[in-house]
């Protein structure tokens, strides 16, 4: 698991880096603070999406099962920025399907740990193809990311818009076409 005491000398090191006096009061408790908080936003790193996955119930239905606007928060790997936003995951099942808060579970799993939005998306649909066995998948993911608007471009309010298409989905495209109606109704 996470070893709190090097989370905190690391914040330490770098509140000094930057030149502050780790020894005044508004930041004496920070690298405890930020220590606890990694417990949280790096919490994925510990978990299967498998786990919430195989809670599975008999359908007979085989219609688009979509669940949309997931709010989600994630850490850019690259800058260890946030990147926030919303995940629509839709599957097809075959004769299996989960939950509807194990979708949104599946998503927190990936988003809290650090890394990519374009593997986060990619890795969703994956979880979903393993452990559901669905006759097709579809995720987008729209997320702002920090690291473009707080540094670098600076461009608040842009978005980053991620797919993946597996199965049925990838097949034939006006599944596609009714997956992105969904979304947008």
């Amino acid at each position: 698991m996470m070893d709190h005491e090097k989370i905190k000398e690391g914040v330490r090191l770098m509140l000094e880096g930057i030149g502050e006096d780790v020894n005044r009061e508004g930041l004496l408790e920070t690298p405890d603070r930020i220590a606890r908080m990694c417990e949280q936003i790096y919490g994925g790193l510990y978990e299967d999406a498998g786990v919430h996955l195989s809670k599975q119930f008999h359908a007979t239905n085989n219609n688009i099962v979509l669940e949309k606007d997931i709010t989600f928060y994630s850490i850019c790997e690259h800058h260890l920025l946030p990147f926030y936003g919303k995940a629509h995951v839709a599957y097809i099942p075959d004769q299996r399907v989960a939950g509807l808060s194990k979708l949104a579970r599946t998503v927190e799993v990936y988003a809290r740990r650090p890394q990519i939005q374009e593997n986060m998306t990619a890795q969703i649909a994956d979880a979903l193809e393993e452990h559901l066995q669905p006759k097709g998948v579809m995720v987008m993911i729209e997320a702002e990311h920090m690291c473009m608007t707080m540094r670098g471009v600076q461009k608040p309010g842009s978005k980053t818009v991620t797919t993946i298409v597996r199965g049925a989905f990838a097949e034939d495209f006006s599944l596609q076409q009714t997956f992105l109606q969904m979304v947008k109704a």
